[in-house]
This record gives structure tokens, C-alpha cells and sequence, in this order.
């Protein structure tokens, strides 16, 4: 349990953590360290209409459906947002996530803007939206070179795709520059123990108060 689970034993409804991030901008890592630092922090598991990879586990890394049930799940409205990716289709389910919110836990979320832009539509006050940014233009640059070892115009065209995803950078609450891995991780931790300190989160907060005038 995190400090402020334990501040004042005071209940709180979970947040939705959403890290967007050009590619190679550190995002990925930064992830895995806050989930590996924080057991109160699930990834949201998305459902999709592809087939698994080779050692994909269902219900860990993807929860592989037909595409009759993902059309089901759309219409229905139990998608917070749902995306076409080269032919398959992509979405995060509404049902976990409100059950991990409502029990108090936190779900990372590691989406574009464009999933960011639809879980703002259904989903604001739970949400802290956190961009991640390169130090330079050259720094993202050499990190794609080592990362992947891509040809020259791979690595060209996450550049250019990586202009197009920077530009939605003020639709974030929080920009975070990844210069410095380890002071980059504590200023994540530091984003998510505020927020879930935030008055509006912290819905055993009238009780608390109720009960502390009652005792004055």
C-alpha cells in the first residue's frame, strides 16, 4: 500500500494515469518502472480483434476477441474509446475500469492522443493525462537508432510521425521531459500521489470531516 492509500485512512476513488509519448520518448519504461514501484497501479488490458502473437497470453497482454464481439461492445457503449488499426480494431473496456475506480485502484494507460481525446470525452474527472517529451529533436533521433536498429527511413518516418503526435502536447495536465530517466520517474511518482490526494478523489473525505466536527 502507497503513502496515500494509508493518509488518514480516508477512502478514494481511483484514477485513470494516461502516459502518451512520441515513440522513443521513454514511455514504455516509464511505465513498467511505476508499475513495478506502485502494486496499486494495474495496466488496462484492451480488447482486440487480432490474433495472438506467439507467447501473447489472453487476458494479459490483450483480450483476443471475434469481431462480433468487439461490434457488440462498441454498440452497447462498454468501450470507453476504440480505435482500426491496420484492420484490426483496438479498445478499452468500460466494465474494469469503473470497477477498479470505484474500489479505489489506479489503471495506467499507455494510448495517443487520439484514444486520450475520447477517454477526456466519457471519462474527465478521472482522468491525469501526462505527455512525455524527448530532451531534442537529435536525442529521440539517436534513441530510435540504438532502440531498433531500423533503416535510415524508418527511423525517419517515427521522426515525422513523431512531430504530429508532439503537436497535441497542451491537451496533457502534465508535460514531462525525459532527459534524465531517474528524475523523470520521480516526478511521475510525484504527479500521481498528488492527484490522488485531490479533494474531489478522496470521497471518504465528508464522513472524515463530519465525524471531526462531530468530536469538537
Amino acid at each position: 500500500m502507497s503513502e496515500s492509500e494509508k493518509f488518514a485512512g480516508i477512502n478514494r476513488r481511483g484514477i485513470m494515469i494516461v502516459l502518451s509519448s512520441p515513440s522513443g520518448a521513454g514511455k514504455t519504461t516509464l511505465s513498467k518502472r511505476l508499475l513495478a514501484a506502485d502494486d496499486n497501479i494495474s495496466m488496462s488490458v484492451s480488447v482486440t480483434t487480432r490474433t495472438p502473437r506467439p507467447g501473447e497470453i489472453d487476458g494479459k497482454d490483450y483480450r483476443f476477441v471475434s469481431l462480433a464481439e468487439f461490434e457488440a461492445l462498441r454498440d452497447n457503449d462498454d468501450l470507453l474509446e476504440w480505435a482500426e488499426v491496420f484492420g484490426n480494431f483496438y479498445g478499452t473496456p468500460r466494465g474494469p475500469v469503473e470497477a477498479a475506480l470505484s474500489q479505489g485502484r489506479d489503471v495506467l494507460f499507455d494510448i495517443d492522443w487520439q484514444g486520450t481525446q475520447a477517454l477526456t470525452e466519457k471519462m474527465r474527472g478521472d482522468l491525469v493525462r501526462i505527455f512525455i517529451l524527448p530532451p531534442s529533436a537529435k536525442a529521440l533521433e539517436q534513441r530510435l537508432k540504438t532502440r531498433a536498429q531500423d533503416p535510415a527511413e524508418v527511423v525517419a518516418a517515427r521522426m515525422e510521425k513523431a512531430s504530429a503526435e508532439i503537436s497535441h502536447w497542451a491537451e496533457y495536465d502534465y508535460v514531462l521531459v525525459n532527459d534524465e530517466l531517474e528524475l523523470c520517474d520521480r516526478a511521475l511518482a510525484s504527479i500521481v500521489h498528488a492527484e490522488r490526494l485531490t479533494r474531489h478523489r478522496r470521497i471518504g473525505l465528508s464522513a472524515f470531516v463530519r465525524d471531526l466536527q462531530a468530536d469538537l
